[in-house]
């Protein structure tokens, strides 16, 4: 009787809305937890941080920066798709994980097994939503470019560098344009070789600095990248530097001055200057003796010649710089000058492995193909290959300082450590720079000229 009692009385508080201590529903700390739609939640923070420089050994490693800045926990779901750098899929790399509410985790994605020397793309998602894409390398300096020139290369050459005129008071003038106490900067006038096997000679120009100290000094040559109209010719006010390096900044042919009027130059000389090669890269394609590089590569030559006939200068220390085309240039220059220079420094190079180069981005190779003819692929190539950076790199003796952006869509990494993997010297240096694309480092005119002053003879 008491236990039925007992009951109708607990049955009448609970109708009455009265339980008892620790059991009432107004009690926050025994609330079910609080339901977040799914909709509600803010998307979650996704980053890709450069680690190891984004240059691997055999495998990747990349880390995927992930924060939660919501109050529960939430699945992040990491994809990863890896593909080379001539667009061929590898692999893609899924995964999941919960990341505490309101907290940050550092995801590291690698792939199964080992990646072949080469540079890949990686793109990153995080719950669908993409985190970054970028280029890495994978045991660069193991990445073979065969050297493929023709039989006929070194004459080849040597016979374009024996059409080079003297350098004398009839090939070469000078104008003085600006000076200082410590320096002088000439307008440079000279030939060069004609645009083929026969005919005039080319006429380049180009900016001289001069020290007037009386003392031999070392050379500073500055090869230029491909022109552009909003690129004006570079020159140097006379500076503190020019007391210790002359310097001298080439216009090969029908580039900067070669392919400016007066009024698009600060040069002071009235005369007016036009490209006669529309585009350079195309110029008398197929051909090899009359192709554009062909000339400009002697250009490069010629103003060795014309620095070492200079009398203030160390013929024992000419140096040479330059970015992009530039860079190509200067990899010519070592190569082909029968003047040795003693240390140069190609940043981001042009014109390097040809048959890769045209399968990774599309320019210069539409233009190629644009002007490619009747020409069999293989043709194509063997024409090229006289003028590949890679097949240059054998024949260079001094040293060698080359830097690569990971990020460079217009001369890809896999065509820049092409030449440098060819180089028989033991004095050379590579700087990879994960997030540059084509362009130069903002320290580059310092650290080439660290690396220069250490090496001169």
């Amino acid at each position: 009787m008491m236990k039925k009692h007992l009951l109708f009385l607990l049955a009448a508080l609970a109708l009455s809305g009265v339980w008892f201590a620790g059991c009432s529903s107004d009690d926050p700390e025994n609330e079910p937890g609080e339901q977040i739609d799914p909709d509600d939640l803010e998307p979650l923070q996704r980053s890709v941080p450069v680690t190891e420089n984004w240059i691997y050994d055999k495998r990747p490693a990349i880390t995927v920066h992930i924060g939660n800045p919501n109050p529960v926990a939430v699945e992040a779901k990491v994809k990863v798709r890896l593909t080379t750098d001539v667009h061929t899929a590898v692999c893609t790399i899924e995964k999941s994980f919960d990341i505490p509410a309101n907290a940050e985790t550092d995801v590291v994605v690698t792939t199964d097994s080992d990646l072949d020397p080469g540079f890949y793309q990686a793109e990153c998602y995080v719950n669908g939503k993409s985190a970054r894409n970028f280029h890495f390398g994978v045991s660069p300096f193991e990445i073979v470019s065969a050297p493929d020139m023709q039989e006929d290369f070194d004459s080849f050459w040597e016979t374009a560098r024996s059409q080079l005129p003297p350098i004398d008071g009839t090939t070469v003038s000078l104008t003085e344009i600006r000076s200082s106490e410590s320096c002088k900067v000439y307008f440079v006038e000279m030939q060069s070789v004609p645009d083929g096997l026969e005919g005039e000679p080319v006429i380049v120009r180009g900016y001289y600095l001069e020290p007037q100290d009386g003392a031999k000094h070392p050379v500073l040559l500055h090869f230029q990248g491909y022109d552009t109209l909003n690129n004006p010719p570079r020159i140097s006010t006379p500076g503190p530097n020019n007391g210790e390096f002359a310097e001298f900044y080439l216009s090969h042919r029908g580039q900067y001055i070669n392919h400016r009027p007066a009024s698009k130059r600060d040069d002071g000389i009235d005369k007016d200057f036009e490209n006669i090669y529309g585009d350079w890269f195309a110029y008398h394609f197929g051909d090899k003796n009359s192709y554009y590089y062909r000339g400009a590569f002697m250009d490069c030559v010629q103003t060795v010649r014309f620095v070492a006939s200079r009398p203030t200068t160390d013929v024992k220390n000419i140096f040479a710089e330059g970015s992009s085309q530039g860079g190509a240039l200067s990899y010519a220059a070592a190569a082909l000058s029968d003047i040795p220079l003693a240390a140069i420094a190609p940043n981001v190079a042009f014109l390097g492995d040809f048959p890769d180069y045209f399968k990774i981005v599309s320019w210069p190779g539409d233009v190629a193909k644009a002007s490619q003819g009747s020409m069999t692929d293989s043709e194509m190539y063997a024409f090229l290959s006289y003028f590949d950076t890679k097949n240059l790199a054998t024949r260079i003796s001094c040293p060698v300082y080359a830097t690569i952006g990971l990020q460079d869509r217009t001369c890809p990494p896999h065509t820049n450590i092409a030449p440098y993997n060819n180089l028989t010297v033991q004095d050379r240096k590579m700087t990879f720079f994960p997030q540059m694309t084509h362009d130069y480092p903002p320290s580059w005119y310092n650290d080439i000229r660290e690396f220069f002053k250490a090496r001169m003879k």
